[in-house]
């Protein structure tokens, strides 16, 4: 699978998750990243940020060690960079 398509089915993940908040996250990185997604893209979409967290927080209420810093989150390559995260998941979200 090449970066951009991962990122693209990343993306397409926190979209429907900041849509619907009875999504659930399917592991680790899903609920890292919704969480950190749902950071960035506060200011700018409050409810999408609401329901991302929310998905998020479902997840680490039943596996709360596995929730990781923002930084870990990059770090390990789930998220390339939070500027691009925020814009790219604005656009996907305003636009549709």
């Amino acid at each position: 699978m090449t970066a951009r398509k991962a990122e693209n089915d990343m993306l397409m993940r926190c979209a429907s998750a900041a849509r619907n908040p009875a999504e659930t996250a399917q592991d680790q990185r899903e609920a890292n990243v919704f969480r950190v997604a749902a950071m960035v893209v506060q200011s700018r979409l409050p409810g999408e940020a609401a329901s991302l967290m929310q998905v998020s927080n479902a997840y680490f209420f039943q596996h709360p060690a596995e929730r990781l810093s923002a930084a870990d989150v990059v770090q390990k390559g789930w998220v390339f960079n939070l500027p691009r995260l925020r814009d790219m998941l604005s656009f996907k979200l305003l636009k549709e």
